[in-house]
């Protein structure tokens, strides 16, 4: 069968984390003749495509899609992420799903014209001696950010032409990655299943990493950390409030700068408000919340408009079904609501954010 593009056979097994051994069972050939195809020295006839496509669950369309296949960047791979406990199958997985929305965003886009309010600047680290918190300062005044707090980071990240999209990672330890492919907007992807002030410290992680990184270095995640917390808390203005820190003083503070309490002691630390001594007791103290600090200090997560709006447009002004939105997506209808968490009831079509 001509018109199939191999890679995303691959991509199939992976999105659904089966072993080569495992499809070829499933569609009744044999584990060679899989290798084969997914290496380009085989091509399938229509009736392999058939069994694979109904052993993955994925239209036949799904493999005929002309899109070219993305690596994972550089700071998700375990040589930059250190303690890393993610493991190679769940790595390649969400690497197919990432590479299924970047095609669903492709298409979606085509209805409509996104247009940024903000620029997106871009930053050489190291024509600012090296330091991330100068470029956090440069960025807040080119988006005519006020002082103090920042309301709603999301918001900002949005205007300036990137894509926030809520993702679950397989249920892995990834906080969140950023795809900039060509033609497309910078994509931001964040773990939905983390609190509101870990996914807001990652967005600015991420953003920092779009601003300062087109070239991956060691130190790029350190850098990007550093960005994130002088995004959030510029030294200026939270400075004065981190004197005498104590715990109930940073219990009270994480709301008011919608970070966590590791944040804003971190940030104590680095602007010398607390002693080598003074960190070490707190962070004793704040040992039984070091995985999920008081539910009381909760705060509502950020929620991304653009996206959903994109789905929205769809469905609900152009009159797309799950069906025929699956259609042009080319996946079927359960997996539109695994991914977009979209319903369709008694004609009522619902968008959950």
């Amino acid at each position: 069968m001509s018109g199939i593009n191999r890679e995303l056979i691959q991509v199939g097994r992976q999105l659904r984390k089966m072993s080569q051994t495992e499809l070829a069972r499933q569609a009744s050939i044999t584990q060679g003749f899989l290798s084969k195809i997914e290496q380009g020295v085989k091509e399938p006839d229509d009736d392999t495509v058939t069994r694979l496509a109904d052993a993955l669950g994925l239209p036949e369309s799904f493999f005929e899609q002309p899109d070219r296949v993305y690596g994972l960047p550089v700071s998700v791979h375990p040589m930059f992420r250190k303690k890393s406990k993610v493991g190679v199958k769940t790595l390649d997985a969400i690497q197919a799903e990432l590479n299924v929305r970047i095609m669903h965003i492709r298409r979606l886009i085509k209805a409509v014209d996104l247009e940024a309010s903000l620029p997106l600047p871009e930053f050489d680290v190291d024509e600012y001696h090296g330091d991330p918190e100068e470029i956090a300062g440069l960025v807040r005044r080119t988006w005519l950010i006020p002082r103090g707090p920042i309301d709603n980071l999301t918001d900002y990240v949005e205007q300036a032409g990137v894509l926030v999209i809520d993702n679950n990672f397989s249920g892995s330890d990834i906080d969140g990655v950023t795809l900039a492919v060509p033609g497309l907007p910078p994509c931001i992807f964040l773990n939905s299943d983390r609190p509101a002030d870990r996914r807001r410290f990652t967005l600015a992680h991420e953003l920092g990493h779009l601003i300062m990184h087109r070239i991956p270095t060691p130190t790029m995640e350190d850098e990007a950390n550093a960005f994130a917390s002088a995004l959030l808390m510029p030294a200026s203005d939270i400075g004065p409030q981190l004197n005498r820190t104590t715990l109930a003083k940073l219990a009270s503070l994480k709301r008011v700068w919608k970070v966590s309490m590791a944040a804003l002691l971190m940030r104590a630390k680095t602007l010398g408000k607390v002693s080598p001594n003074q960190s070490s007791y707190l962070w004793r103290q704040m040992g039984p919340y070091r995985k999920r600090e008081p539910a009381q200090l909760d705060f509502a997560p950020e929620k991304p408009t653009v996206f959903p709006e994109l789905l929205r447009l769809h469905m609900d002004e152009l009159g797309y079904s799950i069906d025929e939105l699956g259609s042009i997506l080319h996946v079927h209808g359960a997996d539109m609501n695994q991914f977009y968490h979209i319903q369709e009831k008694g004609g009522l079509r619902l968008v959950k954010s």
